[in-house]
């Protein structure tokens, strides 16, 4: 009979053995994964900074550009009027000399009429 206990004996600890291994493998994943998971966010917190560094470099880079297009068109909407402004004054003469020729220039387009107008 102690030999029937023996092999009970020995059955139930390889079983015992059996499930003790199968609840560490198990707990040993999930702090696996639960460290996998730890040392993920400590790298984004990590690289959060260098990150926004960068997010400001390319911002201050756009905004450079941005500022020297902008100086570009006021430069270039500064000489438009210039020149509209010169036209309209030569025109102006052209259509005094025309008069004192005796001849009466064709009435200007609307907009032009606007634009003697307001100055806009």
């Amino acid at each position: 009979m102690s030999e029937i206990w023996g092999v009970v004996g020995a059955l139930v600890g390889a079983v015992a053995l059996t499930l003790g291994g199968l609840f560490t493998a198990r707990a040993t994943k999930a702090a696996a994964a639960a460290t996998a998971e730890a040392q993920q966010a400590a790298a984004r917190i990590t690289a959060e900074p260098e990150q926004r560094r960068q997010d400001l470099e390319a911002f201050r880079a756009i905004r450079a550009e941005q500022s020297v297009e902008i100086d570009e068109m006021r430069a270039e909407a500064r000489s438009l009027r210039s020149l509209v402004r010169a036209f309209a004054l030569y025109v102006g003469q052209l259509t005094a000399q025309m008069r004192q020729q005796g001849m009466e220039p064709p009435a200007p387009p609307a907009r032009v009429e606007e634009y003697n107008r307001t100055g806009v």
